[in-house]
């Protein structure tokens, strides 16, 4: 007679032992949680660097509370004739809620912006090297944001909701024409070749109208000069409310078709094999990339190497689906343009770099050093 071996493993005889986790799912969850305490601790620190460096931050969280709460005016306080110690209390707290907070959030806004187009782009065009601005789209912001200057006559400086309103959307409308127009001359997107070629002469040609607009207009060249260098000094509340309104349908929109994006990712046959309409999927995913795309540029200027860093920092980390690379990109680029615009506050305070030079130059300093580490 035999005896049969106990079962060890706790399972009946021929069922297959339970999955193990997805850990690139489980690596994605803990990316995701510590790129979101990373923000959190940037965005206090951010908050606490001023003209004279960084502030304890202690003092800065309650001055900022205080003007939260509206505890305290600085113009009654004008008014009144009060001390001056609770004066300068009170407009330290001010400054904190009016400047430091909504310049804080307009660059995570912006970041994630970027970070999200970046992903969109890549995968879009399946090129790894894809950038929001690849397509014209910043020169045609850039020349939307310029006419409506000339024409208008308003300043990027402006917090009233309308004209921040318009000038999102004159960088929207001249994103999606550049874009559209790139597509036109590289007969779409299958030869990659043809769309970069196009791509740079949309972008030269459209920037060399914007330098036009400039030159007849010559009242908007200081505007337009912090424009180009890129800056979230002007970012106010209206601008915060605008990204984050603009930020959450471009965001659901992406990760809705994140499986096109999959589908794409092996090929065109492939996509088509699997009955998807491409068509109509690359039109929402394109409007997506100029939304975004526009919507960053029109509030914060041109900020470099932003939405090509992050997909690229996230791929590093973890391989998953575009699903999960769509939300960690945007994380990714918030913290990558909070960290930058941190940086440029306070390095050289009370002077400030333009942060966009700073991101180009961080921005090419990582490449390079991608390039020579892919070489070895």
């Amino acid at each position: 007679m035999s005896l049969a071996h106990p079962n060890t493993s706790g399972t009946a005889a021929g069922t297959p032992p339970a999955p193990r986790p997805d850990t690139g799912a489980r690596r994605a969850a803990w990316l995701g949680l510590a790129l979101v305490v990373l923000a959190a601790g940037l965005g206090v620190v951010s908050l606490a660097v001023g003209s004279t460096g960084v502030e304890p931050v202690f003092q800065v969280l309650g001055q900022l509370l205080s003007a939260a709460w509206g505890v305290g005016d600085p113009a009654a306080a004008l008014a009144d004739g009060t001390t001056s110690a609770p004066m300068e209390s009170q407009i330290s707290a001010q400054i904190v809620w009016d400047i430091r907070a909504p310049r804080t959030l307009g660059a995570l806004l912006a970041g994630a912006l970027l970070g999200l187009a970046g992903a969109v782009a890549q995968g879009l065009f399946r090129n790894p090297l894809a950038d929001p601005f690849l397509l014209g789209s910043a020169s045609g912001a850039t020349l939307g944001v310029a006419l409506a200057l000339s024409l208008l006559g308003v300043s990027p400086m402006t917090t009233n909701w309308v004209i921040k309103l318009g000038l999102t959307g004159a960088a929207f409308v001249g994103a999606v024409l550049a874009v559209l127009l790139t597509l036109m001359l590289a007969k779409g997107v299958q030869h990659t070749l043809r769309l970069l070629l196009a791509g740079v002469v949309v972008g030269v040609v459209l920037g060399a109208f914007s330098s036009l607009v400039t030159l007849l207009s010559p009242d908007i060249l200081q505007a337009m000069q912090g424009f180009m260098l890129g800056s979230t000094g002007f970012v106010g509340w209206a601008a915060v409310g605008i990204m984050a309104c603009v930020w959450l349908p471009c965001v659901a929109v992406a990760l809705a078709f994140a499986r096109v994006l999959d589908g794409l990712s092996l090929g065109e046959a492939t996509a088509a094999s699997l009955g998807l309409p491409l068509g109509a999927l690359r039109v929402a995913l394109v409007a997506v990339l100029a939304l975004a795309t526009g919507t960053a540029v029109a509030q914060t200027g041109l900020i470099a190497f932003v939405g090509l860093a992050a997909p690229h920092l996230v791929r590093s980390a973890v391989k998953t689906t575009h699903g999960r690379l769509l939300a960690l990109s945007s994380l990714m680029g918030g913290v990558l343009l909070l960290l930058a615009d941190t940086l440029a506050r306070g390095v050289l305070a009370p002077q400030e770099l333009p942060v966009g030079v700073l991101t180009a130059v961080l921005g090419g300093g990582y490449l390079l050093w991608l390039m020579h580490r892919r070489a070895g």
